[in-house]
Protein backbone atom coordinates (compact mmCIF):
# COMPACT_ATOMS: atom_id res chain seq x y z
CA UNK A 1 0.00 0.00 0.00
CA UNK A 2 1.20 3.51 -0.66
CA UNK A 3 0.41 5.89 1.94
CA UNK A 4 -0.14 9.86 0.92
CA UNK A 5 0.66 12.70 3.67
CA UNK A 6 -0.43 15.94 2.21
CA UNK A 7 0.60 19.37 3.76
CA UNK A 8 -2.55 20.54 5.63
CA UNK A 9 -4.08 23.85 4.26
CA UNK A 10 -6.45 24.66 6.56
CA UNK A 11 -5.76 27.97 8.40
CA UNK A 12 -4.02 28.05 11.04
CA UNK A 13 -3.57 24.16 10.87
CA UNK A 14 -0.31 23.35 12.02
CA UNK A 15 -0.58 19.61 12.54
CA UNK A 16 0.47 16.74 10.07
CA UNK A 17 -1.22 13.67 9.96
CA UNK A 18 2.18 11.28 10.59
CA UNK A 19 5.09 11.38 12.68
CA UNK A 20 9.06 10.04 11.63
CA UNK A 21 8.42 7.50 14.36
CA UNK A 22 4.89 6.36 12.39
CA UNK A 23 6.89 6.35 9.03
CA UNK A 24 9.28 3.52 10.48
CA UNK A 25 6.25 1.27 11.99
CA UNK A 26 4.26 1.10 8.69
CA UNK A 27 7.66 1.12 6.47
CA UNK A 28 8.04 -2.55 8.59
CA UNK A 29 4.69 -3.65 7.90
CA UNK A 30 5.47 -3.27 4.35
CA UNK A 31 3.72 0.12 3.16
CA UNK A 32 5.11 3.27 1.15
CA UNK A 33 4.96 6.66 2.58
CA UNK A 34 4.80 9.57 0.61
CA UNK A 35 5.03 13.13 2.66
CA UNK A 36 4.53 16.27 1.17
CA UNK A 37 7.73 18.59 1.60
CA UNK A 38 6.98 20.68 4.61
CA UNK A 39 4.29 18.69 6.30
CA UNK A 40 5.69 18.35 9.62
CA UNK A 41 7.97 21.65 10.22
CA UNK A 42 4.88 23.69 12.37
CA UNK A 43 5.02 20.21 14.17
CA UNK A 44 8.84 20.52 14.57
CA UNK A 45 9.73 17.59 12.15
CA UNK A 46 11.22 18.22 9.49
CA UNK A 47 11.33 16.48 5.96
CA UNK A 48 15.19 14.82 6.86
CA UNK A 49 13.48 13.26 9.39
CA UNK A 50 10.74 11.49 7.44
CA UNK A 51 13.54 10.71 4.77
CA UNK A 52 15.69 8.76 7.48
CA UNK A 53 12.71 6.94 8.53
CA UNK A 54 12.10 5.83 4.94
CA UNK A 55 9.32 8.07 3.93
CA UNK A 56 9.79 9.67 0.61
CA UNK A 57 9.08 13.52 0.19
CA UNK A 58 6.93 14.49 -2.73
CA UNK A 59 7.61 18.39 -4.21
CA UNK A 60 3.96 18.77 -5.09
CA UNK A 61 0.61 18.08 -3.19
CA UNK A 62 -0.94 15.93 -6.06
CA UNK A 63 1.82 13.51 -5.35
CA UNK A 64 0.91 12.59 -2.11
CA UNK A 65 -3.05 12.99 -2.71
CA UNK A 66 -2.28 10.24 -5.23
CA UNK A 67 -1.80 7.48 -2.84
CA UNK A 68 -3.93 4.74 -2.54
CA UNK A 69 -4.81 6.13 1.13
CA UNK A 70 -4.64 9.61 2.05
CA UNK A 71 -4.28 10.58 5.67
CA UNK A 72 -4.67 14.06 6.83
CA UNK A 73 -5.86 15.68 9.71
CA UNK A 74 -8.31 18.19 8.42
CA UNK A 75 -10.96 17.35 6.01
CA UNK A 76 -10.32 19.05 2.56
CA UNK A 77 -10.69 22.48 1.49
CA UNK A 78 -11.79 23.60 -2.26
CA UNK A 79 -8.22 23.84 -3.74
CA UNK A 80 -7.59 20.40 -3.07
CA UNK A 81 -11.48 18.63 -4.24
CA UNK A 82 -9.80 18.22 -7.68
CA UNK A 83 -7.28 15.73 -5.49
CA UNK A 84 -9.98 13.43 -4.48
CA UNK A 85 -10.96 10.20 -6.42
CA UNK A 86 -12.54 6.93 -6.27
CA UNK A 87 -9.45 5.62 -6.52
CA UNK A 88 -7.87 6.42 -3.47
CA UNK A 89 -9.00 6.35 0.41
CA UNK A 90 -9.30 9.51 2.66
CA UNK A 91 -8.70 8.95 6.06
CA UNK A 92 -8.74 12.38 8.62
CA UNK A 93 -11.43 14.16 10.33
CA UNK A 94 -14.54 15.25 8.47
CA UNK A 95 -17.10 16.25 10.35
CA UNK A 96 -19.90 16.13 7.50
CA UNK A 97 -23.18 17.32 9.24
CA UNK A 98 -21.54 20.39 9.35
CA UNK A 99 -19.68 20.67 5.90
CA UNK A 100 -22.16 20.49 2.97
CA UNK A 101 -19.96 21.24 0.02
CA UNK A 102 -17.65 18.85 1.07
CA UNK A 103 -19.96 16.53 1.60
CA UNK A 104 -21.29 16.56 -2.12
CA UNK A 105 -17.60 16.88 -3.51
CA UNK A 106 -17.26 13.39 -1.47
CA UNK A 107 -20.21 11.74 -2.76
CA UNK A 108 -19.58 13.55 -6.92
CA UNK A 109 -16.24 12.10 -6.92
CA UNK A 110 -17.39 8.53 -4.88
CA UNK A 111 -14.73 8.94 -2.51
CA UNK A 112 -14.35 6.12 0.01
CA UNK A 113 -13.97 8.79 3.21
CA UNK A 114 -13.41 7.26 6.99
CA UNK A 115 -13.52 10.12 9.53
CA UNK A 116 -11.43 9.47 12.28
CA UNK A 117 -14.47 11.78 14.70
CA UNK A 118 -16.84 8.81 14.06
CA UNK A 119 -14.06 5.58 14.24
CA UNK A 120 -15.39 3.41 17.79
CA UNK A 121 -13.54 0.82 20.07
CA UNK A 122 -15.88 -0.41 22.56
CA UNK A 123 -18.32 2.23 22.55
CA UNK A 124 -15.56 4.97 22.98
CA UNK A 125 -14.46 7.44 20.48
CA UNK A 126 -10.61 6.78 20.30
CA UNK A 127 -9.32 9.07 17.69
CA UNK A 128 -11.77 12.02 18.63
CA UNK A 129 -11.05 11.12 22.19
CA UNK A 130 -7.26 12.45 21.93
CA UNK A 131 -8.05 15.96 20.28
CA UNK A 132 -11.06 16.53 22.73
CA UNK A 133 -8.86 16.02 25.10
CA UNK A 134 -6.27 18.67 24.12
CA UNK A 135 -10.06 21.37 23.40
CA UNK A 136 -10.63 20.81 26.76
CA UNK A 137 -7.69 22.23 28.52
CA UNK A 138 -6.89 25.04 25.50
CA UNK A 139 -10.74 26.16 26.36
CA UNK A 140 -9.69 27.23 29.69
CA UNK A 141 -6.46 28.78 28.51
CA UNK A 142 -7.92 30.74 25.62
CA UNK A 143 -11.16 31.49 27.71
CA UNK A 144 -9.17 33.00 30.05
CA UNK A 145 -7.50 35.29 27.58
CA UNK A 146 -10.73 36.31 25.97
CA UNK A 147 -11.97 37.80 29.63
CA UNK A 148 -8.79 40.25 29.51
CA UNK A 149 -10.20 43.83 28.57
CA UNK A 150 -7.80 43.59 25.47
CA UNK A 151 -10.29 41.31 23.98
CA UNK A 152 -13.18 42.68 25.05
CA UNK A 153 -13.86 40.80 28.29
CA UNK A 154 -14.66 42.00 31.53
CA UNK A 155 -11.56 41.77 33.08
CA UNK A 156 -11.63 38.74 35.52
CA UNK A 157 -9.14 36.66 36.28
CA UNK A 158 -10.48 32.93 36.79
CA UNK A 159 -8.28 32.26 39.79
CA UNK A 160 -9.17 35.60 41.76
CA UNK A 161 -6.56 37.02 44.55
CA UNK A 162 -6.58 37.20 48.02
CA UNK A 163 -8.48 40.40 47.80
CA UNK A 164 -11.19 39.20 44.98
CA UNK A 165 -13.28 36.58 44.46
CA UNK A 166 -12.63 33.66 41.68
CA UNK A 167 -14.58 33.98 38.39
CA UNK A 168 -17.32 31.77 37.39
CA UNK A 169 -17.49 28.73 34.60
CA UNK A 170 -19.55 26.59 33.28
CA UNK A 171 -19.26 23.68 31.69
CA UNK A 172 -21.82 22.01 29.01
CA UNK A 173 -21.18 18.44 28.77
CA UNK A 174 -19.22 16.16 30.80
CA UNK A 175 -17.28 14.05 28.54
CA UNK A 176 -13.93 13.69 27.42
CA UNK A 177 -13.45 17.34 27.12
CA UNK A 178 -15.75 18.86 29.37
CA UNK A 179 -13.93 17.15 31.97
CA UNK A 180 -10.78 18.43 31.34
CA UNK A 181 -11.96 22.05 30.72
CA UNK A 182 -13.95 21.45 34.47
CA UNK A 183 -10.71 19.91 35.93
CA UNK A 184 -8.02 22.94 34.57
CA UNK A 185 -11.01 25.35 35.71
CA UNK A 186 -10.97 24.01 39.03
CA UNK A 187 -7.34 23.55 39.18
CA UNK A 188 -6.58 27.65 38.81
CA UNK A 189 -9.20 27.85 41.66
CA UNK A 190 -12.23 29.05 39.54
CA UNK A 191 -16.02 28.14 40.70
CA UNK A 192 -17.24 25.48 37.83
CA UNK A 193 -20.30 23.94 37.11
CA UNK A 194 -20.73 21.21 35.30
CA UNK A 195 -24.11 20.29 33.14
CA UNK A 196 -24.82 17.06 31.83
CA UNK A 197 -27.99 14.82 30.71
CA UNK A 198 -26.14 11.48 32.28
CA UNK A 199 -25.61 11.97 35.97
CA UNK A 200 -23.29 9.27 35.46
CA UNK A 201 -20.67 11.76 33.78
CA UNK A 202 -21.53 14.18 35.63
CA UNK A 203 -20.52 12.11 38.38
CA UNK A 204 -17.32 11.05 36.79
CA UNK A 205 -16.19 14.64 36.36
CA UNK A 206 -16.98 15.45 40.00
CA UNK A 207 -14.46 12.76 40.96
CA UNK A 208 -11.56 13.66 38.97
CA UNK A 209 -12.19 17.07 39.90
CA UNK A 210 -11.39 16.13 43.72
CA UNK A 211 -15.10 17.12 44.31
CA UNK A 212 -14.27 20.85 43.69
CA UNK A 213 -17.10 21.44 41.15
CA UNK A 214 -20.86 21.70 41.29
CA UNK A 215 -22.90 19.61 38.91
CA UNK A 216 -26.03 19.63 37.93
CA UNK A 217 -28.81 17.84 35.90
CA UNK A 218 -28.62 19.61 32.26
CA UNK A 219 -32.08 20.95 30.94
CA UNK A 220 -32.93 23.99 29.23
CA UNK A 221 -33.97 25.72 32.55
CA UNK A 222 -30.83 24.45 34.04
CA UNK A 223 -28.56 25.35 31.27
CA UNK A 224 -30.12 28.90 30.98
CA UNK A 225 -29.28 29.73 34.57
CA UNK A 226 -25.86 28.42 34.73
CA UNK A 227 -25.09 30.38 31.19
CA UNK A 228 -26.48 33.41 32.98
CA UNK A 229 -24.64 33.06 36.46
CA UNK A 230 -21.05 32.69 34.11
CA UNK A 231 -17.65 34.69 33.18
CA UNK A 232 -17.22 31.92 30.99
CA UNK A 233 -19.30 29.32 29.24
CA UNK A 234 -16.97 26.24 27.57
CA UNK A 235 -19.83 24.01 25.52
CA UNK A 236 -18.75 20.61 24.74
CA UNK A 237 -21.83 18.54 23.91
CA UNK A 238 -21.54 16.22 20.78
CA UNK A 239 -23.70 13.83 18.83
CA UNK A 240 -21.05 11.26 17.07
CA UNK A 241 -21.35 12.20 13.28
CA UNK A 242 -24.46 14.41 13.49
CA UNK A 243 -25.06 18.69 13.85
CA UNK A 244 -24.12 19.75 17.25
CA UNK A 245 -27.11 20.33 19.08
CA UNK A 246 -28.46 23.79 20.05
CA UNK A 247 -28.24 23.97 23.64
CA UNK A 248 -27.23 27.89 24.09
CA UNK A 249 -29.85 30.33 22.89
CA UNK A 250 -29.22 33.94 21.47
CA UNK A 251 -31.59 35.04 24.51
CA UNK A 252 -29.43 32.76 26.64
CA UNK A 253 -26.39 34.92 25.31
CA UNK A 254 -28.12 38.22 25.78
CA UNK A 255 -28.97 37.42 29.48
CA UNK A 256 -24.97 36.56 29.95
CA UNK A 257 -22.97 39.97 31.76
CA UNK A 258 -21.21 41.90 29.85
CA UNK A 259 -17.62 40.66 28.75
CA UNK A 260 -18.32 37.50 29.61
CA UNK A 261 -16.83 34.75 27.23
CA UNK A 262 -18.38 31.70 25.07
CA UNK A 263 -16.05 28.95 23.87
CA UNK A 264 -17.68 26.57 21.88
CA UNK A 265 -15.76 23.69 21.21
CA UNK A 266 -18.17 22.09 19.35
CA UNK A 267 -17.92 24.53 16.47
CA UNK A 268 -16.45 21.84 14.08
CA UNK A 269 -19.72 20.40 13.93
CA UNK A 270 -21.97 23.19 13.35
CA UNK A 271 -21.84 24.81 17.24
CA UNK A 272 -23.93 24.56 19.96
CA UNK A 273 -24.44 28.30 21.03
CA UNK A 274 -26.89 30.22 18.35
CA UNK A 275 -24.33 33.30 18.22
CA UNK A 276 -21.54 30.88 17.20
CA UNK A 277 -19.52 31.20 14.03
CA UNK A 278 -16.34 29.51 13.15
CA UNK A 279 -13.25 31.71 13.27
CA UNK A 280 -9.40 31.16 12.64
CA UNK A 281 -6.72 31.43 14.83
CA UNK A 282 -5.21 34.27 13.31
CA UNK A 283 -8.83 35.93 14.61
CA UNK A 284 -9.84 33.74 17.42
CA UNK A 285 -12.38 36.09 18.87
CA UNK A 286 -15.26 38.16 18.11
CA UNK A 287 -18.03 39.63 20.13
CA UNK A 288 -21.52 39.13 19.96
CA UNK A 289 -24.57 41.01 21.95
CA UNK A 290 -21.99 41.99 24.44
CA UNK A 291 -20.35 38.15 25.23
CA UNK A 292 -16.51 37.55 23.51
CA UNK A 293 -17.42 34.22 21.25
CA UNK A 294 -13.92 32.14 20.57
CA UNK A 295 -14.71 29.58 17.76
CA UNK A 296 -11.90 28.27 16.21
CA UNK A 297 -12.79 25.02 14.02
CA UNK A 298 -9.22 23.34 14.84
CA UNK A 299 -7.90 24.68 18.67
CA UNK A 300 -5.69 21.68 18.70
CA UNK A 301 -3.48 23.27 16.27
CA UNK A 302 -2.41 25.82 18.58
CA UNK A 303 -0.18 23.16 20.28
CA UNK A 304 0.62 21.15 17.22
CA UNK A 305 3.64 19.76 18.54
CA UNK A 306 1.32 18.05 21.00
CA UNK A 307 -1.39 17.55 19.18
CA UNK A 308 0.33 15.43 16.42
CA UNK A 309 2.31 13.32 18.65
CA UNK A 310 -1.32 12.27 20.75
CA UNK A 311 -3.59 11.82 17.03
CA UNK A 312 -0.86 9.84 15.58
CA UNK A 313 -0.66 7.52 18.60
CA UNK A 314 -4.30 7.27 18.28
CA UNK A 315 -4.44 6.67 14.62
CA UNK A 316 -1.19 4.47 13.73
CA UNK A 317 -3.26 1.18 15.15
CA UNK A 318 -5.55 1.55 12.36
CA UNK A 319 -3.07 2.66 9.77
CA UNK A 320 -0.76 -0.55 10.55
CA UNK A 321 -4.07 -2.54 9.63
CA UNK A 322 -5.02 -0.54 6.18
CA UNK A 323 -1.24 -0.93 5.56
CA UNK A 324 -1.10 -5.42 6.21
CA UNK A 325 -4.96 -5.93 5.27
CA UNK A 326 -6.13 -3.08 2.37
CA UNK A 327 -8.45 -0.91 3.05
CA UNK A 328 -11.54 -3.08 2.89
CA UNK A 329 -10.17 -5.97 4.46
CA UNK A 330 -9.47 -3.09 7.77
CA UNK A 331 -12.55 -1.80 7.63
CA UNK A 332 -14.52 -5.49 7.27
CA UNK A 333 -12.33 -6.82 10.19
CA UNK A 334 -13.14 -4.19 12.53
CA UNK A 335 -16.61 -3.34 13.06
CA UNK A 336 -15.13 0.31 15.27
CA UNK A 337 -13.46 1.23 12.39
CA UNK A 338 -16.00 0.39 9.93
CA UNK A 339 -18.06 3.07 11.94
CA UNK A 340 -15.83 5.72 10.75
CA UNK A 341 -16.84 5.22 7.38
CA UNK A 342 -18.62 8.26 5.97
CA UNK A 343 -18.90 8.01 2.27
CA UNK A 344 -18.38 5.25 -0.34
CA UNK A 345 -19.19 5.14 -3.99
CA UNK A 346 -21.26 7.92 -3.79
CA UNK A 347 -23.19 6.65 -1.31
CA UNK A 348 -23.78 8.24 2.43
CA UNK A 349 -22.74 5.34 4.80
CA UNK A 350 -22.98 7.13 8.18
CA UNK A 351 -26.55 7.78 9.40
CA UNK A 352 -25.53 10.93 11.52
CA UNK A 353 -24.43 12.76 8.17
CA UNK A 354 -27.47 11.17 6.36
CA UNK A 355 -29.78 12.75 9.08
CA UNK A 356 -27.88 16.17 8.69
CA UNK A 357 -28.78 16.66 5.18
CA UNK A 358 -32.06 14.49 4.84
CA UNK A 359 -30.59 12.23 2.63
CA UNK A 360 -31.10 8.26 2.38
CA UNK A 361 -28.18 6.21 3.57
CA UNK A 362 -26.55 2.94 3.04
CA UNK A 363 -25.16 0.85 5.91
CA UNK A 364 -21.33 0.66 5.99
CA UNK A 365 -21.73 -3.27 6.16
CA UNK A 366 -23.40 -3.40 3.29
CA UNK A 367 -21.54 -0.40 1.45
CA UNK A 368 -18.52 -3.02 2.47
CA UNK A 369 -19.11 -6.36 1.32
Amino acid sequence: MRIGVPRETKPGENRVAITPLAVRALREAGAEVVVEAGAGVASGFDDGEYVDAGAAIARHASQAWSADLVVKVKEPLPPEFPFLSESSTLFTFLHLAALPEVTGELLDRRVTAVAYETVTSAGALPILRSMSEVAGILSIQVGARGLEKVCGGRGVLLSGTGGSPPGDVTVLGAGVAGRNAARIAAGVGANVTILDVNPEKASLADRECGGKVRTILSTRETVADAVREADLVVSTVLVPGERAPLLVTRAMVRAMRPGAVVVDIAIDQGGSVETSRPTTHAAPYFIEDRVVHYCVSNMPAAVPRTSTQVLVAATLPYLLSFARHGVAGALRADEGLLSGLNTHGGLVTCEGVAKAFGKGFLPAREAIR
